[in-house]
């Protein structure tokens, strides 16, 4: 049944498809999608759509912009950030058919957030919205129809630093990072990736350890540095890979079976703040 349903879906796409125009030349000639044609040309985003790629596009119709509550297409067009935001969470890179997103549990967009897959009653939804036409290819990737805009996934407007500065198990890192002097690092812009000891896991290094660390800046400064890494990592991503290089250049081995990294398990994941986001350990990672 499942198979039926999706090649009817891949048909209508076929009437659709533009295989020597690349994908906003497809958007525009298909006549349904011109608020989100509006929204990518005001967002500045043509020129990356216009690019080799591949991309797929989960992309809104008209009808899905006039569902959003009254106002809110114009308040957006005003906003570019959010705007930007929002149009790149249905994007994502490289061509994925039907056939490859039903196959998944969620894909990674442009964004830097998930987008979660489900399949119910024989319909698919990426995230709230259901498909309702797929495979439209592009010169340089492919279409997919949805009926309703999807909204990325909430995310902290405060800084790496900011967040561990709250969270009552990070105390004896903050204090670290501060006597290192890597706060206002960890401020920028990034993104970073940071796998974050509690203090438990401070508590579990041999006695005297901080207190030597905190007098020690260049051992304390390569121990944090190799905590951290350069990039957006959610859990997905380090779970899928074997090893990451830390800024203090040195290298951190994956055990996604055991869900460790270096040998340290990892406790809680895909806390997103404005600049990255943070993973905790259950252990310190000596380099």
């Amino acid at each position: 049944m499942m198979k039926k349903i999706f090649l009817v879906l891949v048909l209508i796409g076929l009437v659709f498809t533009g295989f020597s125009k690349n994908i906003v030349e497809v958007a525009v000639s298909a006549g349904n999608f011109s608020t989100l044609v509006a929204a990518v040309e005001k967002a500045g985003l043509v020129g990356t759509l216009n690019g080799d790629g591949p991309f797929t596009v989960f992309a809104p119709t008209d009808e899905a912009f006039a569902k959003l509550p009254e106002g809110t297409v114009e308040s957006l067009l005003n906003d570019i950030p959010t705007l930007t935001r929002i149009l790149t969470y249905h994007v994502v890179p490289g061509k994925y058919m039907a056939s490859d997103v039903i196959s998944l549990e969620s894909l990674k967009s442009v964004e830097g957030g998930y987008i979660p897959i489900k399949v119910e009653e024989g319909k698919v939804y990426v995230s709230t919205a259901m498909i309702t036409a797929v495979d439209i290819e592009a010169s340089n990737g492919v279409i997919h129809v949805i009926d309703t805009v999807i909204l990325p996934p909430e995310r902290e407007t405060r800084r790496i630093p900011e967040i561990a500065i709250d969270a009552a198990s990070l105390t004896t890192l903050v204090t670290a990072l501060q006597e290192a002097g890597l706060v206002e690092a960890l401020m920028g812009d990034g993104p970073f990736t940071v796998f974050a000891p509690n203090d438990e896991a401070f508590a579990k290094l041999p006695e005297g350890t901080v207190e030597s660390l905190l007098k020690d800046i260049p051992t304390l400064k390569n121990i944090l540095l190799y905590h951290v890494i350069s990039g957006e990592y959610m859990a997905e991503d380090v779970l899928g890979m074997r090893s990451l290089t830390a800024l203090n250049g040195g290298q951190l081995m994956i055990n996604p079976n055991e869900v460790k990294i270096q040998g340290s398990g990892i406790l809680v994941t895909d806390i997103l703040e404005a600049n990255g986001v943070i993973h905790i350990i259950d252990s310190v990672m000596i380099p």
